[in-house]
């Protein structure tokens, strides 16, 4: 699997919700139908406010955003349990999330669904980073490099965690693994 992820960066600061990341009225779309998952991350991180972040993670009017990376600073994620939030994120073409610290149920929720590498930086990149920065994430070197000074940060390990998103998610994983039986179809 994919390892290696080069791209702009969204940048937001501490306790980032899962309201700010998808929006209470927006939990009505289903997101294993195709043509509503899509719908969902047009309204990724549409929450925050724009007095505080003018530029859109997705532009009105596009279908994903311009941003593989987000980075963030503590308790990204935080709030309720929705894992739409993940997916939303997804959606819009986020890969991985660059954190300080995650909310636990986010952290998990980014797991189970497969749909982005949840990462613990020691660094706090959200105040070195700047939205629209360039950077490269290696998920096996545990770095992040920005493009612009040459400057590596370290991540921490990911663990167990990288073959569960590697896979798709805990259903795709456990079925990879032997541990659930693949359904015949």
């Amino acid at each position: 699997m994919q390892s290696v992820f080069t791209g702009s960066v969204y940048v937001v600061r501490d306790n980032i919700d899962t309201d700010q990341i998808i929006s209470a009225q927006y939990l009505n779309l289903v997101p294993t139908i195709p043509d509503e998952y899509k719908k969902l991350g047009t309204y990724a991180l549409a929450g925050l406010p724009d007095s505080l972040y003018p530029i859109r993670f997705v532009a009105p009017g596009q279908p994903v955003g311009a941003y593989p990376i987000v980075v963030g600073g503590r308790n990204f994620g935080c709030g309720s349990s929705r894992e739409h939030a993940p997916i939303a994120l997804g959606s819009a073409g986020c890969k991985v999330v660059l954190a300080q610290s995650f909310a636990r149920i986010f952290f998990r929720n980014s797991v189970a669904t497969g749909e982005l590498y949840p990462c613990e930086c020691a660094d706090r990149l959200c105040e070195i980073l700047k939205t629209g920065d360039v950077v490269t994430v290696d998920l096996d070197k545990l770095t992040v490099t920005a493009k612009a000074t040459g400057k590596v940060y370290s991540l921490k390990p990911l663990g167990d965690v990288k073959p569960v998103v590697d896979a798709g998610g805990l259903f795709n994983y456990a079925r990879k693994t032997g541990m659930m039986p693949v359904s015949p179809g």
